[in-house]
């Protein structure tokens, strides 16, 4: 794999020139063309697919309209209250709510089922179309049944990624998705885009998630595709299938990119006719003479079974590098552990190691990236008349889809891996996010899964429970569950692959689906369960602030994941005040307390109440503020939190990493870095300042107290460096924060304090 940072021409789809000062010229001996970088950017196929959804007339500052969005149960109930209260009267373009996250509803007693009555009752309000519980997850529903060639989709969760079918897919937090129910754009400027030029064709036993884990690891701390378009390109393309495309491509939100989008060929056209789509192919190519920001060249086959240790899908190594060095790589996960868990845990992955062998306890294979046909059906080969054995380890399967397990029941696939002692079972996205198959204390999972995050796996830290997850492919895992826990590679196993053809019954979703073809009722009443709440009142920025650091984060990466844990706190996601009490919960459990105690201060000064009798430790704040800065007074100020961590925000696009600490009275974050654009637009549409302070040592510690004078006019101004205090033994010490550009809109909804109020008017 090379990497090459100042980018290249693809002529004709199949040359590339590496930009060089001789490049143009190496462009024009081919072509008989000069062409500048510049006119050539414009002809790759995402500069085509962005400028005929740009509403703006400028293609340097976009403001995109989608074609369709899609929402899951852990995100909806939010997506649709906040429109509601923002004047939503029906949906204005196809909106699909999936049910594939909360559908253990013995979780949270009625909770789920009252969230699902909720999503169906609006479906038929708005205009929508409802999947129930286990018929399919949201993405592969969006392949089956919402994808089209050249279209783009907009979905809050964060593997929203259609591209290897030609169409441009967007993960965002839902707040970007209210923005499009009522109407309005998606605003960013014109993204880098990176070419994927792919040449060769895989070895057997590797696996889609094997190619993916290759480029996670090659790029995510580089950040060489950070908030860029991935366009895959190249001859490699045409030797993969759709399935195995599908495979690469949802794992493309691991690199922190903000779309994917591929070539299209005839396979991707009979995909389409498979799913009695015809109309929706379109073929999708570069221009003659493209030019990409940065490149990377892929050689298919010299990729090998990857895994991915634990904590994040970046940590990668090859079975074979992994089985070679297995005490050092153990050691270092290990020590890994003990830093990112403050040593309350001990993770002993190296009792794992039998023999000299390393041992796992659990396989997965499910959701998104796991869960398509091709996947299973080559798994089920693998262990056609073998047995995982009737010890400690255990395989769980989930089909991504009602259509695909019924194709899996009638081909034999499903019986085989029943035969082998796995379970089968319906489709849901619970594994991947720690809602489903918790494994003990202590246990080793391999998942072909998207995430590998610390508790995404569904241990608690807090309670002393620790588990851990490695990602795999589907292939590697079934040969490893044929090893009866032994970790194998696929390579190492002599498997023949069937290969049988899919066949897409849709009668299912017929029968179950629910779909208004656009047509709104407005005479149903939503169905509201005792746990969905409205948000609650949210004032907009004051003109000077004082913020308490009620957290201090130094992980080198915090994932959304840390900030809102995932697992059964889903279950309160329609209470923004009930799941706020699991903020930080398994990183600070100190942060929840501490940002209610100075939310106080707030609540009075919002009440012509001194502050100083809620929160007595800000009476010496503000006489000291009031030194300097005698017009201060509780007329004109803010009380509220703030967190400071190293690099926020990667993984889950759900906005609720940033609304709980805004109903908690959060007013900004500070960071050296945002992990990904959809975090910091969460802190945005909620009204918090998203800052940027230089790396190194801080001005402040956890605990102390910020002032912030005139923030509301400089936020107005469009000043993108402030001058801020720290409040400390009767002192105001200055210190600067920066801020990169808000769009006009987001200065708009900043002020306002969130959102909704921006709506409300």
């Amino acid at each position: 794999m090379k990497l090459y940072e100042n980018g290249a021409y693809l002529v004709d789809g199949q040359e590339v020139v590496i930009q060089s000062p001789e490049a143009s010229d190496a462009v024009k001996s081919l072509t008989g063309e000069k062409i500048s970088a510049e006119e050539a950017k414009k002809n790759t196929i995402a500069y085509g697919i962005l400028q005929e959804h740009n509403t703006s007339g400028n293609m340097d500052k976009l403001q995109i309209k989608f074609d369709k969005l899609t929402s899951h149960d852990i995100t909806f109930v939010g997506i649709i209250q906040t429109a509601r209260a923002s004047g939503l009267e029906k949906f204005p373009i196809p909106y699909v709510l999936t049910n594939c996250h909360n559908s253990l509803c013995a979780v949270g007693g009625t909770i789920n089922e009252d969230d699902h009555m909720f999503g169906l009752t609006c479906a038929k309000k708005y205009g929508g179309v409802y999947v129930p519980p286990h018929q399919a997850v949201i993405h592969q529903y969006a392949r089956e049944m919402l994808a089209g060639g050249g279209k783009m989709i907009l979905g809050s969760d964060s593997h929203t990624r259609y591209g290897a079918l030609g169409t441009m897919a967007v993960g965002e937090g839902g707040p970007e998705l209210v923005k499009q129910l009522l109407n309005k754009t998606y605003d960013i400027d014109m993204p880098d885009v990176v070419g994927i030029y792919l040449t060769g064709e895989p070895v057997k036993g590797v696996g889609p998630q094997d190619i993916a884990l290759a480029i996670i690891g090659e790029v995510f701390e580089k950040g060489f595709v950070k908030n860029k378009v991935m366009e895959f390109v190249g001859p490699g393309v045409s030797n993969l299938s759709v399935d195995f495309r599908i495979g690469i491509d949802v794992m493309t939100t691991e690199t922190t990119c903000l779309s994917s989008i591929w070539r299209t060929d005839d396979r991707v056209k009979e995909f389409y006719e498979i799913h009695g789509r015809e109309e929706d192919y379109k073929e999708l190519n570069p221009g003659k003479i493209a030019y990409y920001d940065s490149f990377i060249e892929i050689d298919l086959g010299g990729i090998r079974p990857m895994i991915a240790m634990p904590f994040h899908p970046s940590n990668t190594y090859t079975i074979q590098e992994l089985n070679e060095n297995l005490l050092d790589i153990l050691d270092d996960c290990e020590k890994r552990a003990n830093v990112s868990f403050d040593g309350k845990v001990k993770l002993d992955l190296k009792s794992k190691v039998r023999g000299g062998r390393l041992y796992v306890d659990q396989g997965i294979i499910a959701g998104c990236a796991g869960g398509g046909f091709e996947n299973i059906c080559d798994a089920a080969d693998i262990l056609k008349g073998k047995s995982i054995g009737a010890d400690e380890f255990t395989l769980s399967v989930y089909p991504a889809s009602t259509p695909i397990y019924m194709e899996l029941v009638k081909n034999g696939a499903a019986a085989n891996l029943m035969a082998a002692g796995a379970v089968v079972k319906t489709a849901f996205c619970g594994p991947c996010f720690g809602a489903g198959d918790t494994p003990a204390n202590n246990a080793f999972s391999i998942r072909h899964s998207t995430r590998n995050f610390p508790n995404r796996e569904g241990s608690k830290v807090q309670n002393g429970q620790i588990s851990s997850v490695a990602l795999m492919d589907a292939r590697s895992i079934a040969a490893t569950a044929a090893n009866k826990g032994y970790l194998t590679s696929a390579e190492d196993i002599d498997a023949e692959y069937t290969k049988p053809k899919y066949f897409f019954d849709k009668t299912i979703y017929e029968n179950r689906v629910f779909d208004s073809h656009g047509e709104a009722d407005p005479d149903v009443e939503i169905r509201f369960g005792p746990n969905i709440k409205d948000w609650p009142k949210m004032s907009a920025l004051p003109e000077n602030l004082v913020l308490k650091v009620v957290s201090e984060i130094h992980d080198p990466v915090t994932t959304t994941d840390e900030l809102i844990p995932s697992g059964e706190t889903s279950s309160f996601r329609s209470n923004p005040l009930g799941l706020a009490e699991f903020a930080l919960s398994r990183k600070d459990p100190e942060y929840v307390g501490r940002a209610k105690e100075i939310q106080k201060a707030q609540r009075a000064v919002e009440e012509d109440r001194c502050p100083g009798t809620e929160v007595p430790e800000v009476e010496g704040i503000m006489h000291t503020i009031r030194e300097t800065f005698p017009e201060v007074n509780r007329g004109n100020i803010g009380f509220g939190s703030t967190i400071f961590a190293v690099k926020p925000g990667d993984g889950s696009a759900r906005e609720q990493a940033a609304s709980c600490q805004k109903v908690l009275g959060g007013w900004a974050n500070i960071a050296n870095e945002y992990a990904t654009k959809r975090y910091r637009s969460n802190l945005i549409n909620w009204g918090m300042l998203p800052f940027l302070i230089e790396e190194g040592e801080l001005p402040f510690s956890n605990l102390d107290y910020l002032f912030l004078p005139g923030i509301r006019e400089a936020v107005k101004e469009g000043k993108t460096e402030f001058t801020a205090y720290l409040v400390k033994e009767d002192v105001l010490s200055p210190f600067s924060l920066k801020m990169d550009e808000l769009t006009p809109d987001e200065k708009e909804i900043i002020l306002k304090g969130c959102l909704i109020n921006y709506y409300r008017g």
